[in-house]
């Protein structure tokens, strides 16, 4: 199982649809400053699910939206897409790939589906958990976290 794609549509700074094709093995996302890395990392933690906002580097949930800009109207709206390569059979779904989504509406409403089916965000987490994906099995690690293991004095 890996991560085939990502779509974003309208999340944090990426306001058009963006879609990043994945392949298996080792994926590095690099770019200049500012150029929107962290905030792929951060629309893949919050597709799983992520429901603090400062999971996701906010303050409060809706401004994972797209915020607008001096060219560009506030939207009302973002959707994350992750689809998974399940060739595996690693996710108990009779389908070659999975694809989870997760659209926030500003209203503050949120709607998850997994291949296009409406769902509850139990039913994400309990598909991703069975095989040994989700918010608990820390499979996202922040720069944050890289430097404080660094840094780390032997006594911590």
């Amino acid at each position: 199982m890996f991560l085939k794609s990502l779509t974003l549509k309208g999340f944090k700074s990426f306001a058009d649809t963006t879609v990043m094709h994945l392949e298996p093995g080792v994926t590095v996302v690099v770019g200049p400053n500012g150029s929107g890395k962290s905030n792929v990392v951060d629309a893949i933690a919050w597709v799983l699910g992520a429901q603090a906002p400062s999971a996701v580097r906010s303050q409060k949930m809706d401004d994972v939206i797209f915020a607008g800009t001096s060219k560009r109207a506030p939207l009302g709206r973002c959707e994350v897409t992750l689809t998974l390569d399940n060739t595996s059979g690693m996710l108990h779904l009779d389908a070659s790939e999975v694809s989870v989504s997760r659209i926030l509406f500003r209203t503050g409403e949120s709607e998850y589906s997994i291949n296009g089916v409406s769902c509850r965000l139990l039913d994400v987490q309990e598909l991703l958990s069975d095989a040994g994906v989700g918010r608990q099995q820390h499979v996202i690690v922040s720069q944050g976290q890289i430097d404080a293991v660094l840094n780390a004095r032997p006594e911590d």
